[in-house]
């Protein structure tokens, strides 16, 4: 079993489908913004307000470095720019949590929690904005993925049993 990498744009589903896919397989699950948020002892939001996104960039950097040299086994979630680190194909095969952004944003509001889920994501303070950065990631999402998941308007227990059965294909 190799390890799972879950990219896509912040909202798109990634810990939701990280965790069906724990309750149908033998993998465990992490996310890169939690185990930043301990490392750090606090939240996102501070660490980019205080900081800045270089600094929050440096620190998925060290926990890419960690993932790769000592995870085995896991399905990883990652933050919406974690694609960006240069040694993700060694990490694990990368699966693209895919979507339109009218319909990550849709799936946010309509979340029971949407108030909460959007303060947690500083970068969509700004939709004009946020769509500007969906437009320019989305391609790179693309050419990264080893498998692409089109989770829109599915369950995320659909997305992960679609996932599981292509990333036995890919392994």
């Amino acid at each position: 079993m190799k390890n799972i990498v879950l990219i896509g744009f912040m909202g798109v589903g990634k810990g939701s489908v990280a965790r069906e896919v724990v309750g149908h397989s033998n993998y465990i699950a992490i996310d890169t913004d939690d185990l930043i948020e301990s490392m750090e002892n606090r939240k996102i939001k501070n660490i980019f307000e205080h900081e800045g996104e270089a600094y929050f960039r440096k620190l998925e950097k060290n926990i890419a470095k960690w993932l790769e040299n000592s995870v085995k086994n896991t399905l990883i979630s990652t933050g919406g720019g974690f694609y960006k680190q240069k040694n993700l194909k060694k990490i694990g095969i990368i699966v693209l949590l895919d979507s339109p952004f009218d319909a990550i944003i849709k799936r946010i509001k309509e979340h029971p929690n949407a108030a909460r889920k959007l303060k947690k994501r500083p970068l969509l303070s700004d939709l004009k904005k946020a769509k500007a950065l969906y437009d320019a990631r989305r391609p790179e999402y693309l050419k990264l993925a080893d498998v692409v998941i089109d989770v829109t308007d599915k369950s995320a227990e659909d997305c992960s049993k679609e996932l599981l059965k292509k990333v036995k294909k890919h392994a």
